[in-house]
């Protein structure tokens, strides 16, 4: 395998786990048959960057200045498993100078991609505004949980967060799944990464998108060069 590789910079710890399970598909998709032909993968796992669920909190400042240091320490492009970040897509970009791959993106591509008119997305409230430009971008509509099934949902994520994995976690996380697809979803988007920690394919009636898990295979794509990189700053 060729050493002409891009070293990946990685925005994490938002949250560790789900940084983690990204990291390890990351290595699993990489085709290798020694560690060498591994990608390189400069990573900042920071879980003390602001709440990015919480308004003014400084997220989009400590995330530019991580995306510096990764540049600076020789990452070439960036990728960051999480969603509701990515609201602060441009400002990363612009600190780094350094293209960013966009999950969001290619989460909503893949939904069109489905035929799918309505899609259902598991996320917090700053994941689903994204989504719902992107959806509406690709001539989709977006299905969430009512306000208070939402707030349900958030405190479900936070246990998730918090380590429970158990399975009380799991059915609640599968009933919000099934009110998606009652109210009308016809694919279903885990619009948070700590959602695919706890629910699985065989979980739901609708075809479910992780977008985690298509990033880490655009990484390896991009790293190995098999695709072109992302539109960065200008």
């Amino acid at each position: 395998m060729s050493d002409d590789q891009l070293t990946l910079g990685v925005l994490g710890g938002m949250g560790p786990a789900a940084t983690l399970e990204f990291l390890a598909r990351l290595q699993a998709y990489t085709p290798a048959e020694r560690d060498q032909d591994h990608i390189r993968v400069i990573a900042d796992i920071n879980p003390k960057a602001p709440d990015r669920n919480v308004p003014g909190s400084g997220a989009g400042n400590v995330l530019a200045e991580m995306a510096g240091a990764l540049h600076g320490a020789g990452a070439e492009v960036l990728a960051m498993p999480c969603n509701t970040a990515h609201a602060h897509a441009d400002l990363i970009q612009r600190a780094s100078g350094l293209p960013l791959i966009d999950m969001i993106g290619l989460a909503a591509e893949a939904a069109s991609q489905t035929g799918a008119v309505r899609a259902g997305v598991l996320g917090t409230k700053g994941a689903l505004k994204l989504y719902r430009e992107y959806l509406a971008a690709r001539g989709m509509g977006l299905i969430s949980l009512p306000p208070e099934r939402q707030e349900a949902f958030m405190v479900t994520l936070y246990r998730i967060k918090a380590g429970d994995l158990g399975d009380d976690v799991t059915r609640e996380m599968k009933g919000y799944a099934e009110e998606l697809r009652k109210l009308g979803a016809e694919v279903l988007i885990a619009g948070c990464t700590e959602v695919p920690l706890v629910l699985a394919d065989e979980d739901v009636k609708l075809e479910l998108i992780d977008p985690g898990d298509l990033l880490a295979r655009r990484c390896v794509a991009v790293c190995l060069r098999w695709e072109p990189l992302p539109h960065g700053v200008s």
